[in-house]
């Protein structure tokens, strides 16, 4: 079992900058497949950032948040991170951080991961 806890949101101003911290809890954090997903209110959820398991190699980005964010992870804290930079108002979201020890998924689709955290809200004024 895998349990994620995000933080980092709050309300900043377009332009600005910040940083989402997603923990996982147990010793396979090395092995996660994470992502990071949002959901604006009234909206599907929406695939953001991905980055690999073990070496975390590889990474991607949906095309709105190309350039502006990086996904990235630090496996001795057992964290992935969010680093979200020139924000724009339809930026404001909550944003979900997903995890699967699944190999070969599909990680731009949200049914693709079995755990998730409770999300952090993230608001951005124009």
């Amino acid at each position: 079992q895998v349990q994620l806890v995000e933080s980092g949101g709050g309300l900043v101003q377009a332009g600005g900058s910040l940083r989402l911290s997603c923990v996982a809890s147990g010793p396979m954090f090395a092995s996660l497949t994470m992502c990071w997903f949002r959901q604006a209110p009234g909206k599907e959820r929406e695939f953001v950032a991905f980055v690999s398991s073990w070496s975390g190699f590889n990474t991607n980005y949906g095309d709105s948040v190309k350039g502006r964010f990086t996904i990235s992870k630090d496996v001795a804290k057992n964290t992935v991170y969010l680093q979200m930079d020139s924000l724009k108002p339809e930026d404001t979201a909550v944003y979900y951080c997903a995890a699967e020890l699944r190999s070969g998924r599909n990680w731009f689709l949200k049914e693709s991961f079995d755990y998730w955290g409770q999300g952090t809200l993230v608001t951005v004024s124009s």
